[in-house]
């Protein structure tokens, strides 16, 4: 089970993304990009003047070439990096004015998902998955116990005291978007989330991404595998840190 949007509201099960499903948000920019270019040393141009604004409640592809910017735009969103020039708005934050006492803070909206799984093998996957909560001071049979629900949204409840090492490529994928999720984040960020997994693998990591979407959760994913761009709300075509085209569902690309 991944996400039950049926389930009674007093269940133990209930979709952790249910305060998320008001369909009037998809009206609201949660992200916001305006003219945003961002440059590296020795004057590396990864993004040129990117205007994007992305609603709540979007399930949004990242297409394009290696070396396109998806990675860049990505950690911009996330904080991890910062903008050269132009103005970022991320729930409702000024990316300029970010710091280290409001990072933390934005970043409990977020759930990344990176290439690399970055899990820590000297701890089993239920402990993997609990630490975005305890490095908030969460207690941890809370912590535990929210985990091992998240776990359950990707199919891994029987993993929980395994160690990493032990998973299959495509289970460690899955340990960490429930790493991602057990927050209950408004918007999850994936960087190529199926690079590295067989295509029954990554079909699976789409479909538990695009269920976490249905509940209600913006989610913003990088991608080069054209195959994986059916069902999204927009694909958005990056060439050279610019928008090239964008496409919705059910239209055709255009400038």
């Amino acid at each position: 089970m991944i996400c039950s949007l049926s389930s009674p509201a007093n269940s133990s099960t209930r979709c952790w993304a249910e305060p998320y499903r008001i369909s009037e948000r998809r009206l609201m920019a949660i992200i916001s990009f305006s003219h945003v270019s961002k440059k590296y040393a020795g004057d590396i141009t990864a993004l040129s003047e990117l205007s994007l604004d992305i609603r709540e409640g979007e399930l949004i592809f990242l297409a394009g070439a290696s070396g396109a910017g998806k990675s860049t735009l990505l950690k911009l969103i996330a904080g991890i990096e910062r903008p050269s020039g132009g103005m970022l708005q991320v729930s409702g934050q000024d990316m300029r004015k970010v710091n280290r006492t409001t990072l933390p803070f934005l970043r409990r909206k977020l759930g990344l998902i990176l290439q690399q799984h970055r899990l820590l093998n000297d701890r089993n996957v239920l402990a993997n998955v609990m630490m975005p909560l305890i490095v908030t001071g969460a207690d941890s049979r809370e912590a535990a116990q929210r985990a091992q629900v998240a776990l359950e949204r990707v199919g891994l409840a029987d993993k929980a005291s395994a160690l990493p090492m032990m998973l299959s490529g495509g289970e460690q994928q899955r340990v960490s978007i429930a790493r991602a999720i057990v927050h209950k984040p408004r918007i999850i960020l994936a960087d190529e989330p199926t690079a590295n997994l067989d295509r029954d693998s990554g079909k699976l990591v789409t479909d538990m991404l695009a269920a976490f979407n249905a509940a209600g959760v913006t989610c913003v994913i990088s991608t080069h595998d054209e195959r994986l761009l059916q069902g999204a709300d927009r694909v958005v075509h990056l060439s050279h840190g610019r928008v090239m085209a964008m496409q919705s569902a059910g239209s055709e690309v255009g400038a």
